[in-house]
């Protein structure tokens, strides 16, 4: 039994609730409620009256709910985002998104919504949020979505051609774009999610001059505070830049070494066990593929390389290296073609390295998705996470799980068309389409459900070889 002095009672836009001090402690001292108690947690009030709060009742006591069960009960006539709303007014947004979708697994996804884009042509690519959000790149402008799909201010750089999008924080992100030929322009920018202002522009200095320059690939060193990126100036400033996150300041620059290529990066990785830089180079951005780890500390240098220039020279078409992802657990390189093949390099040999090919998918591209690549091709792409590989193809992504990387599951929209881009963060992966400017939203059910492979309109999810929960 409660002991009465623990009672607590809010009078919420004319409804009373009454709970405990137990279950407001669930909150967190963080929450509404954390501020507005002591430090100690003497919730225990002076007066017979009920504490007022002018808010949605209704919202109120789902949140309350949830804070005494754990688990998430909207009612079908409470709109999501008004909950939404309510939940981040509170300070319970954390609390409502570990409600709705649990640890991330790729072998439990389940598709939960398609968004379409808010902006004309095609999306180029697509980058998951730390809090479940997004950002979307659509030629010159970057769309930004927060964990409710709400979309924020869009994103621009002078109308330049956005090449790459990142995230340092869930309010930070960093924009990289091509220089337009006469105008001097900066490649980079740091802009706030929420309000899009630009907060910062990123230079090269060579020479002690401040250098017009186009930005690729970015990177990020988030213990040290760092932003990479691939840049490719007018005279000599070709290689990977490094600034400091908080004063935007060029720390750093790498030139480029004779004979390879770094100013065109198509992805930049950073590996914090062995404190370099992945720097991949792909085709058909170049008619060779250049991959390597890059050590800034002095004396900086080239610890690890790979080419197929190096290797026999022009490779088959078969083999052509179309993504790359380093995977720091097992001191390896995944490689992926056009085929959905993948192939390992180990990171641990210093000598000429040979990759180690893995057929994954002649079983299954076949007919109208051949055709499909044809009219449009999506390349490949690669992702890491939880100690699972993902990999795209076509309208598909497939998971491998476990030390031989067997396919354990198949991720498949039917609408959007091929796949372009995507993006896994936040506990969700997101799926960015060619043919249609849409992106799936792909999350984990809550532990406590069951795992079932689901239906959702307009889209299926495939369920292969995984564990009953």
């Amino acid at each position: 039994m409660n002991n009465p002095r623990d009672l607590i009672r809010f009078n919420v836009g004319g409804k009373i609730f009454q709970t405990t001090s137990t279950t407001l402690a669930n909150a967190g001292r963080s929450s509404f409620f954390g501020a507005l108690f002591d430090d100690n947690w003497n919730l225990n009030s002076n007066s017979d009256d009920p504490i007022f709060i002018d808010r949605n009742p209704d919202c109120f006591g789902v949140l309350l709910d949830l804070l005494r069960t754990g688990e998430l009960c909207i009612p079908p006539h409470l709109p999501e985002k008004l909950l939404f709303r309510e939940a981040y007014f509170y300070g319970l947004s954390d609390h409502v998104r570990c409600a709705r979708w649990g640890p991330f697994d790729g072998n439990r996804l389940r598709l939960t919504s398609s968004v379409s884009g808010r902006a004309p042509g095609d999306g180029t690519a697509i980058r998951a949020g730390p809090d479940g959000g997004c950002c979307v790149a659509h030629g010159c402008i970057v769309h930004v979505y927060d964990w409710t799909l709400e979309d924020h201010p869009p994103l621009q750089l002078d109308y330049q051609i956005v090449n790459d999008v990142g995230w340092l924080d869930s309010h930070n992100v960093v924009v990289s774009a091509c220089e337009r030929l006469g105008r001097g322009d900066c490649g980079m920018g740091l802009f706030n999610a929420v309000d899009g202002e630009l907060r910062h522009r990123f230079h090269v200095l060579h020479d002690s001059q401040v250098k017009s320059f186009t930005a690729g690939a970015l990177g990020f060193d988030s213990n040290q505070h760092k932003i990479f990126a691939s840049c490719k100036g007018r005279s000599n400033e070709y290689g990977i830049g490094v600034w400091d996150q908080m004063t935007g300041h060029q720390l750093d620059f790498f030139y480029e070494p004779l004979g390879w290529s770094l100013g065109d990066a198509d992805r930049l990785q950073w590996l914090p066990g062995s404190n370099c830089l992945l720097v991949a180079t792909l085709f058909p951005r170049k008619d060779h593929c250049y991959i390597s780890l890059l050590d800034f500390r002095a004396p900086k240098s080239m610890v690890w390389a790979w080419s197929d220039a190096h290797v026999g020279g022009m490779m088959e078409d078969q083999k052509r290296v179309r993504d790359a992802i380093a995977m720091e657990e097992t001191s390896s390189m995944c490689v992926v073609n056009e085929f959905e093949d993948l192939g390992f390099m180990d990171l641990r040999s210093s000598g000429a390295t040979s990759i180690r090919w893995s057929s994954r998918s002649r079983l299954i591209m076949k007919g109208k998705h051949d055709k499909m690549a044809e009219d449009e091709p999506c390349y490949p792409k690669l992702g890491f996470h939880n100690g699972q590989l993902f990999s795209s193809m076509n309208d598909s992504i497939s998971v491998f799980s476990g030390p031989e990387w067997v396919l354990t599951s198949r991720l498949r929209c039917a609408y959007g068309g091929p796949i372009c881009d995507f993006s896994i963060g936040g506990g969700r992966l997101f799926a960015l389409h060619s043919e249609e400017n849409v992106f799936d939203v792909w999350e984990a059910p809550p532990c406590a459900l069951a795992l079932k492979a689901t239906q959702p309109e307009r889209g299926i999810c495939l369920i292969v070889g995984a564990e009953k929960q």
